[in-house]
């Protein structure tokens, strides 16, 4: 009994200390997750805010427009050039209405050269000047605006109510881009001509629509003679546009957002013009 009671002592002392060697232990293992834990919440942030990071979050600028004006529509066409396609017609022209010269323009010749006993020539040219300014709100060029516009004047010549045999064909040397269109139009008992170009040159849009007629006898224009005329006045608007532009730069592009006012107006219809 003397000899057991020591023993049992230390026992109950080694019980007694293995339950606090378990806590110091576990304390242990709870730090240490904590401080993993803590890093990886650090990393995540980190990884948050770099994705997020004013770099990341920037997007590209839109190519401001390249011209940034229209010439007078009135002068886009030379004086000979029109006493060649519209012989009693005045250089000066009929100016259209624009709520804004700087985004559209339109100008008209026409008239009617008396032959006498051979008859009568009828012939009508107009030039219609639309140009696009970049959207940088939008996401939208210019260019791109003026592609897109490029497309619908096409569309809309195809389309001219009354139109008969409506041909399409692409022209070389006219801008970037340019299409011919050609159909027939019975307007006061005769069959009008006609020939219709339009261009794009950068982030505008030109549009050429050259007929005629013959009356009392005379022979109405052909198709091939109308065609070769209007492609003629279509490069000299082209330039003119150009040339209008030289030394401004590109356009400043303050239109950032769409308004009214940055969509061009549309040109007086060719009876309306007849009445005036």
């Amino acid at each position: 009994m003397h000899r057991s009671a020591p023993r049992l002592t230390r026992i109950i002392a080694a019980a007694a200390a293995a339950p606090a060697m378990l806590v110091v232990v576990g304390c242990s293992s709870d730090s240490d997750g904590g401080s993993a834990d803590s890093g990886k919440d650090k990393g995540g942030q980190q990884q948050s805010a770099a994705s997020t990071s004013p770099e990341t979050a920037k997007t590209p600028a839109v190519a401001p427009a390249k011209f940034a004006g229209l010439p007078d529509p009135c002068k886009t066409i030379s004086e000979k050039t029109i006493k060649e396609l519209v012989p009693e017609a005045s250089a000066a022209g009929k100016a259209g209405k624009s709520s804004d010269t700087s985004i559209s323009g339109h100008c008209a010749w026409n008239a009617l050269d008396d032959k006498g006993v051979k008859g009568s020539d009828y012939r009508w040219l107009d030039v219609s000047l639309l140009r696009y300014d970049s959207q940088q709100a939008l996401g939208v060029s210019g260019q791109q605006r003026a592609e897109e516009n490029y497309a619908k004047e096409i569309d809309k010549a195809k389309a001219t109510e009354g139109a008969k045999n409506v041909k399409t064909s692409p022209a070389s040397g006219v801008g970037n881009a340019a299409t011919v269109v050609n159909y027939t139009l019975n307007k006061t008992d005769e069959d009008f001509t006609y020939a219709v170009v339009v261009a794009r040159t950068e982030n505008a849009v030109i549009t050429v629509s050259y007929n005629g007629a013959g009356y009392g006898g005379a022979k109405s224009p052909s198709v091939e003679a109308m065609t070769k005329s209007a492609l003629k006045a279509a490069k000299e608007a082209v330039a003119a546009v150009a040339d209008a532009n030289k030394g401004g730069g590109a356009a400043d592009d303050k239109n950032n957002s769409p308004k009214p006012s940055d969509e061009p107006s549309a040109k007086p219809s060719e009876d309306a013009a007849n009445k005036q």
